[in-house]
């Protein structure tokens, strides 16, 4: 329970980060962050291995790279859930999903 609540904490803060580097994101506060940090993890435990599976063939021929447009559609996703989550575009919830993604492993790698 205490690892999920950390990931949990990490993502908020990845969120946080990457809406103030990023002018395509817009968080409304803290708990616009936790909300969608929530929905985050979820999508990405639930939806996310099945669309990997349906995208296997192009995720094969571009050597993995596929898997960013998938993390992508899942933060667009997500910001379509909740209005604490703007996102200006899906090329920006592309970039926020590799920068989200880099940010929390830095972040997970650093507490444990």
């Amino acid at each position: 329970m205490k690892g999920i609540l950390l990931r949990w904490l990490a993502n908020t803060v990845a969120i946080l980060t990457t809406a103030y580097l990023l002018k395509g994101l817009e968080v409304s506060g803290l708990k616009g962050a936790i909300i969608a940090a929530a929905l985050w993890g979820i999508l990405n435990a639930l939806l996310r291995p099945l669309l990997l599976l349906l995208t296997l063939p192009l995720n094969i021929l571009t050597l993995g790279l596929f898997t960013l447009i998938v993390n992508g559609f899942l933060l667009f996703l997500v910001s379509q859930m909740t209005s604490s989550l703007m996102v200006h575009g899906f090329w920006w919830a592309v970039g926020g999903a590799i920068l989200i993604s880099l940010l929390s492993g830095l972040i997970n790698w650093a507490i444990e």
